[in-house]
């Protein structure tokens, strides 16, 4: 690995911690996020040369202050307050550590403050605590990267004008500020668990540091069902990370993995924070009911073995609680493998037409499959190709044409191959 990935992938990395730790600091989060920006431009242009340090997270932590504390003393002659901080912080010991869980913590509350729309927050979490560039970020939502940008740069000045303080929310509050949290650390583990740009299918780093996110929420709200339902969710669905790529390193879907490769520490941990959502009482949440799904697959011990009825019945569920296209498109799949083609393809005809879906290539990649299984397999092609196209990944878009292909040239009669859930 060279070095400028070497400093991506730390930044991947260290970034929450440093802008977390920056924010404590300058009580500004726009502000430090560039200051941590500029400590990554300064690690960009002196370890090509020096080398990588050996702790690179301390090197980075130990440079942003020193700039964050230059830029304290520059204010000093407009706000007192700033020179006060100053001098204390040139009082203290250095700090090379980062920032602690609780200012982590705070940082995600910040981010997804109640100040700024759904869709911000979301997007601020994702950008702050995730380390997503401006592009990934926006293919998470499906939208274009212009569009993303600006939403992003509002989120920071709306946070900066009304000076939201950086600190977890009191008891009182904290039941209701939770639901968006819950979201914006479940957005960073799918980015984890299926990229969305650049050549690797799986992200570890993101989808590790969403479950320990999730994990300190749920310790931090210890009776609030969904915070269990979702590390559930993000545990039952990670069990699976071996078995979903190759020896090349090419994506192998859910029916064509080996089972005997899912991590079972995972999936015991997993169900037993199934069962603790459960026993919190209350209807079932949106990420209980997701992890109710992951666990019909981890307890099948073969694809053929999903009781695929139970996924249908909670789909419809989870349908009430979130409806979403990509709901609908997951829930075609059971429909595919519990009623068959014919209903399945009635599914998707159905979501074909919404907008958010228009670039969604797995909407592409099931129909396609569904066609195959009818036997259309010139419409197959063409599908699996269309897919393709809008892929963000590479390995996936040569995944969908090697089935492309296939398709082309099966047989005009005979027995077609099996579906392929996404």
């Amino acid at each position: 690995m060279d070095v400028r990935r070497t400093i991506e992938a730390v930044w991947r990395i260290e970034s929450a911690r440093l802008v977390a730790f920056l924010t404590r600091i300058v009580q500004d989060v726009g502000l430090a996020e560039e200051i941590a920006q500029e400590a990554f431009a300064c690690a960009l242009e002196q370890w090509p040369a020096q080398g990588v340090p050996h702790n690179p997270g301390a090197w980075l932590t130990t440079l942003a202050r020193r700039r964050a504390i230059d830029l304290i003393r520059r204010e000093r002659t407009r706000d007192r307050k700033y020179a006060r901080l100053a001098a204390d912080l040139l009082a203290s010991e250095p700090e090379t550590g980062g920032a602690t869980d609780a200012e982590l913590l705070s940082l995600i509350f910040v981010a997804c403050h109640p100040v700024l729309s759904r869709e911000s927050r979301a997007a601020l979490a994702l950008r702050l605590i995730g380390g997503l560039g401006t592009e990934e970020v926006a293919r998470a939502f499906l939208v274009p990267s212009a569009t993303m940008g600006q939403r992003i740069s509002r989120a920071k000045r709306t946070l900066t004008e009304a000076r939201v303080p950086f600190e977890v929310p009191g008891e009182a509050e904290l039941p209701a500020r939770l639901s968006a949290v819950l979201e914006v650390v479940y957005l960073i583990f799918n980015e984890g668990y299926a990229g969305t740009s650049g050549e690797e299918w799986i992200r570890r780093d993101l989808a590790e540091e969403a479950m320990r996110l999730g994990r300190m929420l749920a310790g931090l709200m210890p009776r609030e069902p969904e915070a269990h339902g979702l590390v559930a969710l993000m545990e039952l669905q990670a069990s699976r990370f071996r078995a979903r790529t190759g020896p090349d390193g090419a994506p192998v879907l859910l029916q064509d993995q080996d089972r005997s490769r899912w991590d079972r520490t995972l999936v015991a941990h997993g169900l037993a924070s199934l069962t603790r959502a459960k026993r919190a009482g209350g209807a079932l949440g949106p990420y209980t009911v997701q992890a109710a799904i992951a666990a019909c697959h981890s307890r099948a011990r073969r694809f053929e073995d999903t009781d695929w009825e139970a996924v249908v019945a909670l789909y419809d569920a989870l349908a009430q609680l979130a409806p979403s296209p990509v709901v609908e498109l997951n829930r075609a799949v059971a429909l595919l493998h519990a009623d068959g083609p014919h209903r399945a393809l009635e599914a998707l005809d159905a979501i074909r037409g919404d907008p958010r879906m228009a670039r969604y290539h797995l909407l592409g990649a099931v129909r396609g499959d569904v066609l195959l299984r009818l036997g259309r397999h010139a419409e197959a092609a063409e599908e699996l190709e269309r897919a393709a196209g809008l892929a963000p990944t590479k390995r996936e878009r040569a995944l969908l044409m090697e089935r492309a292909a296939a398709a082309t040239s099966a047989p005009a009669a005979g027995p077609s191959p099996g579906p392929r859930s996404p």
